[in-house]
């Protein structure tokens, strides 16, 4: 208890910060925070990408059923360090913990590089998953609250589509680091992981010069700073604020205690249960999706269309340009024709697409080209489907418990529909049967195809709105019951 506890705080900062035309302070936020999607797509097209290596590696000759293994450790990693740093997130504040979280992947992936054997392998990618999914709630509440509202939505989902700018990163670096000859066998792979400690470290200066985020400053009691802060913006982006009067003004009253997860639990099942509904089928979906196919994409090639260990990078390209420009193409939308037709439209489009492909791909009508050019179209749409979750679930929940929603929502989808699927896939795929894979893939289309339904019954009107009318603060004093 705090004995600020039950002071009422006023503040226009919220409609101000919503006010602002877009400035280099806002560029300078998605270029900081969001490098956290580059990150993850840097780490887990290396772990596909590098897979052959790795199997051939004398000092880890990982079996398939380990590097799907070593894939679920990296994503269990994620669930625990989501849970563990969301909640301190919005105990300690957005800015504290995008530090941190930035260290435990850099030091995650720095232990990958060194790995002596599978045990140590498997435990460094649970520790660098554990930062990814701790920086996914830090980084989304972040951002969310600095971005104007007529700006959210395209926004999340180019950020969230630069995983693919990591993932091409990564393509590209195991294909030359990969080339036989050219390296030790040993020594490639390491170099590939090497990559992601070096960008970490440089980032971590560039996020010296963000602020913490007023919203939750005004949580604290921290009114005169969050003033400060949005001043500072404002001067920035040489605007002038609109005259008081005509905003809106927030009221809070102090809570005595942080919220907890008793407070997202009440968010969850009393005041939002269709929103939960919709937060756990749009994440499970898209988790399961992406994780069974682009974690053993590498093994399908390889098993299948014989693509050698160092060519697999090439194929990774067309596919992460797709899944690039999906979100940035059809981001504008999001905010323009609104959430609720937007996202059930990408996950159905997605769902039909990957149906089709599993056909074909049983029937024996693709070769390693037509596989990938399949692909790149099916999640050219599964991308701006998979981003759009992201964007349901970080703002469709009140601000004290925020950085906690998204990482449960984070963690509950990736655990359900993540965790398993790709040592699922790496089974299907050692068995060699076309059906086998082919059955998974269909799971996957039914699981996106449900998610569109529900999206298109449950979804969020949020489109151009102020988070604090889409989900109004658990301690607003004007609160509805």
């Amino acid at each position: 208890m705090t004995d600020a506890a039950g002071r009422i705080v006023e503040s226009h900062v919220p409609a101000r910060l919503d006010a602002l035309p877009w400035a280099r302070f806002h560029t300078r936020v998605i270029l900081a925070l969001g490098i956290t999607w580059v990150l993850d797509g840097l780490e887990v097209t290396l772990a596909g990408a590098v897979s052959g290596a790795l199997r051939e590696s004398p000092a880890l000759r990982l079996t398939e059923s380990q590097v799907g293994l070593s894939a679920s450790a990296y994503l269990a990693g994620a669930v625990l360090g989501a849970l563990l740093f969301g909640w301190l997130t919005d105990l300690f504040g957005r800015k504290r913990l995008f530090f941190v979280t930035l260290g435990v992947y850099i030091a995650g992936t720095a232990a990958s590089a060194l790995a002596p054997g599978f045990a140590a392998f498997a435990l460094s990618r649970l520790v660098t998953g554990a930062g990814i999914g701790g920086e996914y709630a830090a980084i989304n509440s972040a951002i969310q609250e600095f971005i104007p509202a007529r700006y959210r939505g395209r926004t999340d989902l180019a950020v969230n589509g630069s995983f693919w700018l990591g993932a091409a990163l990564g393509a590209a670096g195991s294909s030359v680091l990969l080339v036989p000859g050219l390296l030790p066998p040993d020594v490639g792979w390491r170099l590939a992981f090497g990559i992601g400690a070096v960008l970490g470290l440089a980032i971590l200066l560039l996020r010296r010069y963000l602020p913490e985020s007023p919203r939750w400053l005004l949580l604290k009691g921290r009114q005169d700073e969050a003033e400060r802060i949005a001043a500072e913006v404002e001067r920035e982006a040489r605007h002038a604020p609109p005259p008081i009067a005509s905003l809106p003004r927030l009221r809070l009253r102090l809570r005595e205690r942080p919220a907890s997860f008793v407070d997202l639990g009440a968010s969850l099942f009393r005041h939002y249960p269709r929103r939960a509904v919709l937060g756990l089928a749009l994440m499970t979906a898209q988790a399961f999706c992406y994780n069974a196919i682009f974690f053993t994409y590498a093994l399908v090639l390889g098993r299948f269309y014989g693509v050698a260990a160092e060519e697999v990078g090439l194929y990774l390209l067309p596919f992460a340009a797709g899944n690039f420009l999906g979100p940035l193409v059809l981001g504008r939308a999001f905010d323009h024709w609104g959430r609720r037709p937007m996202i059930a439209a990408t996950y159905a489009a997605s769902g039909v697409l990957l149906a089709v492909t599993a056909v074909l791909f049983v029937q024996g009508r693709l070769d390693a080209g037509t596989q990938t050019l399949a692909w790149t179209v099916v999640f050219f749409f599964a991308s701006a489907a998979a981003s759009s979750a992201y964007l349901t679930v970080s703002e469709s929940f009140p601000l004290e418990v925020r950085a906690l929603a998204i990482a449960f929502f984070y963690a509950l989808g990736t655990g359900i529909g993540g965790v398993g699927a790709p040592w699922l896939f790496g089974l299907l795929v050692g068995t060699g049967e076309p059906a086998a894979i082919a059955a998974g893939y269909a799971l996957g289309a039914a699981l996106m195809l449900g998610a569109a339904i529900v999206a298109l019954r449950l979804g969020v009107a949020a489109e151009r709105k102020p988070l604090e009318e889409v989900a109004p603060p658990l301690s607003a004093e004007d609160r509805a019951p």
